[in-house]
């Protein structure tokens, strides 16, 4: 199936000169949805993992899932403040400004091997914060999951050492 057929492009969103990939249609089609899901299980089929971590809120739309389907524990990585309890923190620059995402820091265990899910990797700034989120808890980054990945807008530079699979590249 051909994912970017259920991906619709957005001109100037959410600011001018921003071409958006807007993943709702996506969403829509319970067909499409599954073989996106399914696409990311196997596109990291055979990289071992003990824990799903995905990021607020858009990437908790295939993680989870994800984490059903294969049976492990699902961690959010989410914007700051969202939090209750005690945390670690990182900041990054976004593609509209500096942002911050946060884990809780009981989150991983050392030693742990950790998939990071998201819908789109841009630039690589929020998915390089994740990854530095679960490195200073001790454990490590098996790969970078996205179903869309922008090539040209930093993010191979940005995840450079990282192993990154994505569904759909622009």
């Amino acid at each position: 199936m051909d994912l970017s057929q259920y991906i619709a492009p957005v001109a100037d969103f959410p600011i001018p000169g921003v071409a958006f990939k807007d993943i709702t249609p996506l969403l829509a089609d319970p067909e499409a949805f599954a073989a996106s899901v399914d696409g990311l299980a196997a596109a990291v089929e055979g990289v071992p993992f003990d824990r799903i971590a995905a990021f607020d809120a858009r990437g908790f739309l295939w993680a989870a899932p994800l984490a059903y389907k294969l049976a492990l524990p699902l961690v959010p990585i989410r914007k700051a403040g969202k939090l209750p309890r005690a945390r670690l923190t990182e900041s990054y620059q976004g593609e509209y400004g500096v942002e911050t995402v946060e884990i809780h820091d009981d989150a991983l265990k050392p030693g742990e091997s950790v998939l990071l899910v998201d819908d789109v990797i841009a630039t690589g700034g929020s998915m390089l914060a994740g990854c530095r989120l679960v490195e200073r808890l001790g454990a490590s980054v098996a790969a970078c999951a996205a179903v869309i990945e922008f090539t040209g807008l930093g993010a191979p530079k940005a995840l450079d050492g990282y192993r990154t699979v994505s569904l759909i590249t622009y």
